[in-house]
């Protein structure tokens, strides 16, 4: 093999190591900040937490629509104060104003970013996609509480309030409701 050869070989294992990388960024990514609470991602929990502090904690909600996102969708109650380690249940209203279904799922994320990891969701509405009917109404129900581990972090313990946001995108129809819409209806506007 020539040594033009032989570097042409070792380019070509570059570029495919480098499109290899760039395939695991995204899952890579998504894990490292599951685990780190990075970018303000939350942590999941099959259960309430084991122990309840005396102190405090201020959340605050914010919900809001994607572009294109027809639903109308907002929180509940703006704040709630609970205890560190206390469960805490929030709700949030998705209205579909239109005359077709309209599915969508909601991304979230924690501020400060230094509660992210420590923000753990029992059960959400976010963790599946959700799917209004023409003039539907729901209340659809967050189960949370901030893990006292925070309140031993050098930054988390800091930590005094902590906003929850949600934002809606719509999304493709699940497959067996996308055959009941009629073609002329369309599936997503």
């Amino acid at each position: 093999m020539t040594p033009i050869q032989k570097t042409g070989l070792k380019l070509a294992g570059v570029g495919v190591l480098m499109a290899s990388l760039s395939f695991a960024a995204v899952p890579f990514y998504s894990w490292f900040c599951r685990v780190t609470g990075f970018a303000g991602t939350t942590s999941v929990a099959d259960g309430p937490s084991d122990e309840i502090l005396d102190q405090t904690v201020i959340v605050r909600f914010d919900a809001s629509v994607a572009a294109g996102m027809p639903w109308t969708f907002r929180p509940m109650q703006r704040t709630m104060e609970i205890r560190i380690g206390e469960t805490g249940l929030a709700f949030f209203e998705a209205i579909n104003p239109t005359d077709h279904v309209v599915a969508g799922r909601a991304s979230y994320n924690v501020t400060p970013d230094a509660a992210g990891g420590y923000f753990t969701k029992i059960a959400c509405f976010c963790f599946e996609q959700q799917v209004l009917q023409p003039g539907e109404r729901v209340e659809m129900p967050v189960s949370f509480y901030v893990d006292p581990e925070m309140t031993r972090d050098a930054e988390g313990r800091f930590v005094k309030e902590i906003t929850l946001s949600y934002t809606f995108y719509q999304t493709d129809l699940p497959q067996e409701q996308a055959a009941l819409v009629p073609a002329a209806a369309g599936a997503t506007d």
